[in-house]
C-alpha cells in the first residue's frame, strides 16, 4: 500500500470536458477542474466567487445591451428593445428614445459601429439609422444621409448603385430632362421602387410613380443624355425593394459597407477622408471602392472589422483585405480560413490583444483569427477545444479588459467566461449561472451589464465586486430597524440577506419589502446563487498512469484559501461546512473575518477510480472566497 501526496496549483485550464477524462497526460488536465460554476479564474492560477449582480432597472421587455461612449468620461447603455431604445447612465435610466424601428426579433441581428457622437446602426431589413447624442444630451434616430453634390442646378447622391437586372436588360426615358417616363425591356421595378433613385448613362432620376413592372415616372435630378434606349443603367444598391446595408465599419479613413439583403457577398468602401461619399469616379487613390466576394462558396457577408487589416467574415470564410493603403489600384482580397459566421444571428467579433475572436458557424466554437508573421496570414484556432461542452450557439459577447475575462451569452441563459492572458497561455473557461437567463451582455467602461429575464420580467443588472447575491440592493439606516422596502423587482421571490456583514435570513418578499428577525443598520439583499468547484478524476498514482479501477482511500485534504468566509465541502460524506480557526477573530455579533491560509479536512472510506471527484465546494453563503491550490494525500492499493 503506498501513500502518494498530489498538488493542484492552478485551474488555468479551466473547465473541462468529460470527453477528456481519459486524457491524464495533456497539461491541460493537470491545471484544469470538472466544473467551474459561478467562480473566475485568476491568472495566477486561483478561483473566486464571482461578483453579484446589482439591480439596475427593470425594463419591460428583452433586447439587446449595446455600450456607447461619448467621450472618455460620458459612457452610456443601450438597451434596443420592440420599438424603443432605453439609454441608461451611472446605473441609472436617463431616457427612452420611443418609436424605433426595429422589432424585438430584429435586435438579434443588429449590427453597429460608432463614429463620435452617432451610433450608426445597420440591419438588412430597416434603413440604416444614426443614433446620436448632441452637446445638451438629447437622443435623436435620423436616416443616414449619403454625401449630395451639387451644380448648376443639378443634383447627384453619392451612394452605392447596382444593376440588379440582367446584363442585357435596357431602359429608355422619354426625355432628357423634367418628368419623364422610363420604360424597361423587360421586368425591372417594383412598387416599392417609388422614391429610389436610378442612374441612367450614369445621370441621375429619381422614381415617382410606379406603372408596372416596366414602366415607371421618373423626375430627373441631372439632365440625361439622350433618349436611345440603352444597356448602362442601374438603381440604388439599398432600397425597401433591394434591403438595407448589413454591417459596416471604418478601415485606413474609410467607411466600409458589408453586404446589404440582395448582395450578400459585396463590399463598399468611401472615399478617403469622405465617410458618406461612395462615389467611384476614375478609380483614383482616393476614390470609392467597389467589389463582391466571388469564390467556391456562399460568401454572405457577416461582419467587416477594423484589425490588423480589413477584415470580412462570411458565412463560409474569413477573408483579409489588403493594400498600404487601399486604394482601387493597391486593394487585394485573400481567404485565410473555411470557419463560416452564423446567419441566423450577429455576434460581434472583439479584439483581444490583437486577435479578432469570433463565433463559430457551427455554434460550439470561439475562434481566435490571429495573424501569424512566419506565414504572412490569419489562423483560426478554436479556444474552446478543451470546453466545448460549454459553448451553446452563442447569441452575444463582450471583453472586459480588467479582468481579462470574455463573457459569451449562451442561447441557453448561461455566460461562458473565458479569461485569457495569451502571454502567459492561460485560456481558462468557466459558467455563470443565476435565477433564471441571461440575453445579453455589453462593457460600459470597465462595469459589465447584463440583461436578464427571471419569470416574466426583464431586468438590467452589473457585476459588482461589492455585492455577493443577484438582483441585489443594498440599505442602510442609521437607526437599525427590521422592515426594508425598494424590493418591488424580487417580489414573490425567496431572497437572501446580509445584516450588517452577516447572511442571517431567507426571507420572502411581500409587498417589496421583508421583515428581519432582528434589526440592522445596513443589509444587502438579493437571490442566492450557488458556486460549484470540482476537480478532475484524479491521474499519476502509478507513474502517470489513468490508474482505472484501482481501489485508493483518500486520506486528507489540504486546501489554501485566500480572503475566505465559508468554506461547504463535500470530501465523500455529504456537503459540511468547515470550521476556521480565527486568530484575533472580532466580536460574536460581528461578520465573520475572512480567513487566508490552509485548512486541511480528513476524509474516510474506499474508493474505486472513476470520474467521480475527490472532493466538491458548493456554496451559496452570500460571502467572500477564494481558492488557491490543494494538495490531495491518498493511499493506493498496489
Amino acid at each position: 500500500m503506498a501513500h502518494i501526496r498530489t498538488y493542484k496549483t492552478s485551474f488555468t485550464a479551466g473547465e473541462i470536458s468529460s470527453e477528456l477524462y481519459g486524457r491524464g497526460d495533456l497539461s491541460a488536465y493537470e491545471n484544469g477542474a470538472a466544473k467551474l460554476e459561478n467562480v473566475f479564474i485568476l491568472p495566477t492560477g486561483g478561483v473566486y466567487r464571482r461578483p453579484g449582480l446589482r439591480h439596475v432597472d427593470t425594463v419591460p421587455g428583452a433586447g439587446r445591451l449595446v455600450p456607447f461612449e461619448f467621450n472618455t468620461e460620458q459612457v452610456y447603455l443601450l438597451l434596443f428593445r420592440d420599438g424603443a431604445v432605453d439609454v441608461f447612465e451611472g446605473g441609472a435610466k436617463l431616457t427612452t428614445i420611443a418609436d424605433t424601428p426595429w422589432t424585438l426579433a430584429q435586435t438579434r441581428n443588429l449590427s453597429w459601429v460608432q463614429s463620435a457622437d452617432t451610433l450608426l446602426v445597420t440591419h438588412p431589413d430597416v434603413p440604416p439609422k444614426n443614433l446620436t447624442r448632441d452637446k445638451t444630451n438629447t437622443w435623436s434616430v435620423t436616416n443616414w444621409e449619403f454625401y449630395k453634390f451639387e451644380e448648376n442646378g443639378e443634383e447627384a447622391i453619392r451612394q452605392p448603385y447596382h444593376k440588379f437586372a440582367k446584363d442585357d436588360v435596357t431602359v429608355q426615358p422619354s426625355a432628357t430632362s423634367g418628368t419623364i417616363t422610363v420604360t424597361a425591356s423587360a421586368a425591372a421595378f417594383e412598387e416599392g421602387h417609388v422614391g429610389a433613385r436610378m442612374r441612367i448613362d450614369q445621370k441621375e432620376v429619381e422614381i415617382t410613380a410606379f406603372t408596372d413592372a416596366t414602366h415607371v415616372t421618373a423626375v430627373t435630378k441631372q439632365n440625361l443624355t439622350g433618349t436611345a434606349a440603352t444597356k448602362d443603367w442601374e438603381e440604388q444598391a439599398f432600397s425597401a425593394v433591394r434591403g438595407w446595408p448589413m454591417t459596416a465599419c471604418f478601415h485606413q479613413d474609410r467607411m466600409v459597407i458589408g453586404g446589404a439583403r440582395d448582395l450578400p457577398n459585396r463590399l463598399w468602401m468611401s472615399k478617403s477622408s469622405d465617410l458618406m461619399n461612395f462615389d467611384l469616379g476614375e478609380g483614383l487613390d482616393d476614390e470609392g471602392i467597389e467589389f463582391a466576394i466571388l469564390s467556391d462558396q456562399v460568401n454572405a457577408i457577416r461582419a467587416v472589422f477594423s484589425g490588423r487589416h480589413l477584415q470580412v467574415f462570411t458565412s463560409g470564410a474569413e477573408w483579409m483585405v489588403s493594400g498600404e493603403p487601399l486604394t482601387p489600384g493597391s486593394i487585394q482580397l485573400n481567404r485565410q480560413t473555411r470557419i463560416g459566421s452564423p446567419m441566423d444571428r450577429t455576434v460581434p467579433p472583439a479584439d483581444v490583444d490583437g486577435a479578432t475572436l469570433f463565433v463559430s458557424k457551427a455554434g460550439d466554437e470561439l475562434r481566435e483569427f490571429l495573424f501569424a508573421d512566419v506565414e504572412q496570414a490569419y489562423q483560426a484556432g478554436d479556444l474552446a477545444t478543451l470546453a466545448r461542452h460549454i459553448i451553446k450557439a452563442p447569441i452575444d459577447l463582450a471583453f472586459d479588459q480588467s479582468r481579462r475575462q470574455l463573457h459569451l451569452v449562451m442561447n441557453n441563459g448561461e455566460i461562458g467566461s473565458l479569461t485569457m492572458y495569451r502571454r502567459e497561455k492561460v485560456t481558462a473557461w468557466s459558467r455563470q449561472t443565476t435565477d433564471g437567463t441571461i440575453l445579453s451582455v455589453a462593457m460600459v467602461g470597465a462595469d459589465a451589464y447584463v440583461l436578464t429575464r427571471r419569470g416574466d420580467d426583464h431586468f438590467i443588472e452589473v457585476f459588482d465586486d461589492d455585492y455577493h447575491v443577484d438582483a441585489g440592493l443594498k440599505g442602510s439606516s442609521e437607526t437599525a430597524k427590521t422592515t426594508w422596502s425598494g424590493l418591488d423587482h424580487l417580489e414573490g421571490k425567496t431572497v437572501t440577506v446580509v445584516a450588517d456583514g452577516a447572511p442571517v435570513d431567507t426571507l420572502v418578499v411581500v409587498d417589496g419589502e421583508v421583515t428581519l428577525s432582528e434589526p440592522a443598520q445596513s443589509v444587502e439583499i438579493g437571490l442566492a446563487f450557488v458556486h460549484v468547484i470540482e476537480p478532475l478524476p484524479p491521474v499519476g498514482a502509478q507513474g502517470g498512469s489513468q490508474n482505472q479501477g484501482i481501489y485508493f482511500r483518500p486520506i486528507e485534504f489540504t486546501f489554501r484559501l485566500r480572503d475566505t468566509a465559508v468554506l461547504r465541502l463535500d470530501v465523500g460524506n455529504g456537503l459540511q461546512d468547515v470550521p476556521f480557526k480565527r486568530f484575533g477573530s472580532a466580536a460574536f455579533d460581528q461578520p465573520l473575518q475572512p480567513f487566508t491560509g490552509d485548512k486541511t479536512v480528513r476524509a474516510f472510506g474506499w474508493r474505486q477510480s472513476g470520474v467521480e471527484p475527490l472532493w466538491r465546494i458548493e456554496q451559496s453563503t452570500p460571502l467572500k472566497f477564494m481558492l488557491l491550490a490543494v494538495s490531495s494525500e491518498i493511499s493506493v492499493n498496489t
